[in-house]
């Protein structure tokens, strides 16, 4: 199961094969949002409060698309190999 915080490797899209953390979780929709990856750019309108701009951001990516990364498996590996 995904959460919060694991690192996941994403299978399709335009940042396949790259390894990230999961910030957040849409469970409704089945998506996550993995940090610095699957950017995108929103156009904001600046009001009094804020200034506007284009700003990059995550984007959902659904689940389907992301493996857990099992670091420990890794680590274990290495140790086998010594």
């Amino acid at each position: 199961m995904i959460k919060k915080g694991l690192k996941v490797k994403i299978l399709a899209g335009k940042d396949k094969a790259k390894e990230g953390e999961v910030i957040e979780i849409d469970r409704s929709n089945n998506r996550a949002k993995v940090k610095d990856l699957n950017m995108i750019k929103k156009h904001v309108k600046t009001t009094k409060e804020k200034k506007g701009g284009i700003f990059s951001k995550e984007n959902f990516i659904h689940i389907s698309n992301l493996k857990l990364v099992n670091e420990k498996k890794k680590i274990k590996k290495t140790e086998a190999k010594k």
